[in-house]
């Protein structure tokens, strides 16, 4: 059920509502898994997928048959992997061994771990992870060999971060250590992702060999996460931000959270902004040799989720006190945008990029860089998809007069009749607008039609009715030009030659 303060919100923001209503009503996905034909463990590992991650999961569900199964169990391991790397209460003597070997024992029949702490949230998914190792071993021998091959290299990264001192009491220090990082979390999940698409024959064989394509689409959701979730990194004692960055602003991260150095704080915030926005238009780029619309969809909207995240954490000082989101309305639109096409993404990517410009102030030292960042990204967009900004065509001034002259040569005509029937109509008329019983008939009529008009124009607009594109296109001049289009359509399909006979 929904709280008060929810119904409240949405009354307000009434165009979320749309977008949620429309998100329900009008997505089908365009693979469907088959329940019936799946066994036991592998629902069980559809299960643990929902249970660890509400974000991922629901793109994943929707992936192409062929994939569906290797990606969903892809995910899992990685998740398995994570939770030992997370568990504070492993020793490194014991945690370092298991990242380093964790790539092996997905083959390990019957292989499951039970000694994460109590508290320790997907500690059910290592001990029950049989079940996992169970389905990964149907999988494909060459799906096997990458997602095995990406666990080791991401095992050993997370193995050498555990034994490094310096990063576990001070963090991250330079832009490179933190590129690094977020190399081995996020970028090697888009070089295997990556992989996989191009190994299942639905994704441009050429993104394979663009790995600075692949890092950047890990690389700008792993970033943008950091920056959002830096006052819940630094309540559980973990600093990702590079000691490069915010020791320009302070002289200990701490003091990022102090009330009166909140515009300090913007500044430093401004500048991580900055170093994420460096990967959209590579992003973009990764999008466009994606082939099959389910993988599309699929790194389509976790990236168009992060340009909203990082609009949203831009200059916003609850970052430095609270874990804060986009609402689900905003997610639902953003979901139905980006599961359409490149331009459609390109479009979520223009309107959050401007809006970040326009957040931007000359007060902020990144001011100037972060002004060029966007007109970066807003200028690789164009050279995609160019704006076409249609010229209404004036209407003939000549086609005007004659129509004015038609209709006065009409009312002539018509006052030239007898006019003797309408002499005794017209008292009636009169009797009827004078009427007070009539007037409020009348009035009813028209108040309760027009009532019922705007229920079912609202009505339609939440279930995603464009009224925008239906008024633009009768709007003067575009009837016509339209005709006119029309027309030279259909000559060009006559002069068009026949190349299926030269086949």
């Amino acid at each position: 059920m929904m709280r008060a303060a929810e119904i409240l919100y949405y009354i307000i923001h009434y165009q979320e509502l749309r977008s949620i209503i429309q998100w329900k009503t009008w997505h089908n996905p365009v693979h469907e898994r088959n329940k019936e034909k799946e066994s036991p463990s592998l629902s069980i590992c559809f299960k643990f997928l929902v249970q660890t991650s509400r974000s991922f999961s629901a793109v994943i569900l929707e992936l192409h048959p062929e994939l569906l199964v290797p990606v969903a169990l892809f995910y899992l391991i990685l998740r398995g992997l994570d939770t030992i790397e997370d568990d504070m209460t492993l020793s490194l003597e014991q945690k370092v061994p298991l990242l380093r070997n964790f790539h092996k024992v997905t083959t390990e029949e019957g292989w499951s771990f039970n000694e994460n702490g109590p508290s320790e949230k997907d500690r059910d998914l290592l001990v029950r992870f049989h079940y996992v190792v169970e389905e990964f071993r149907k999988v494909k021998p060459e799906y096997q060999e990458i997602i095995k091959d990406i666990t080791q290299k991401m095992g050993n990264g997370m193995a050498d971060y555990a034994n490094n001192a310096e990063h576990n009491t001070n963090g991250v220090n330079t832009i490179q250590d933190y590129d690094l990082y977020c190399h081995y979390v996020a970028g090697l999940v888009g070089n295997g992702l990556t992989r996989l698409f191009v190994q299942s024959g639905l994704a441009n064989p050429a993104l394979e060999s663009r790995p600075q394509l692949q890092e950047s689409m890990g690389l700008f959701l792993q970033k943008t996460n950091i920056i959002r979730d830096v006052k819940e990194d630094f309540d559980d004692k973990r600093q990702f931000w590079p000691k490069a960055i915010w020791s320009k602003h302070v002289t200990n991260f701490e003091d990022l959270f102090r009330p009166e150095n909140i515009e300090i704080a913007l500044n430093c915030s401004s500048e991580m902004v900055l170093n994420s926005l460096s990967h959209a238009e590579e992003c973009i780029f990764y999008l466009a040799g994606l082939k099959e619309q389910s993988v599309f969809n699929f790194a389509a909207i976790p990236q168009s989720m992060a340009i909203a995240t990082l609009e949203l954490v831009f200059r916003n000082r609850d970052i430095f006190k609270k874990n804060v989101k986009i609402t689900k309305g905003q997610a639902c639109q953003i979901m139905v945008e980006s599961t359409q096409n490149l331009e459609m993404v390109c479009g979520v990517f223009r309107r959050f990029i401007r809006k970040i410009h326009r957040k931007n102030t000359p007060r902020d030292p990144n001011f100037l860089n972060i002004s060029i960042a966007c007109a970066k990204v807003e200028q690789f967009i164009e050279s995609l998809f160019p704006s076409q900004v249609t010229e209404v065509l004036p209407q003939n001034q000549n086609s005007l007069t004659a129509s004015k002259r038609a209709e006065g040569e009409l009312l002539r005509r018509e006052g030239a009749k007898d006019t003797s029937n309408n002499a005794s109509i017209l008292p009636r008329l009169l009797y009827g607008f004078t009427n007070p019983h009539s007037v409020f008939t009348f009035l009813f009529v028209v108040a309760t039609l027009f009532t019922l008009s705007c229920i079912m124009f609202f009505v339609a607009y939440l279930f995603g009715a464009r009224f925008d594109i239906a008024l633009n296109d009768l709007a003067p001049g575009r009837i016509l030009q339209a005709a006119q289009e029309g027309r030279q359509g259909r000559q060009s399909v006559k002069q068009t030659p026949d190349y299926t006979r030269e086949l």
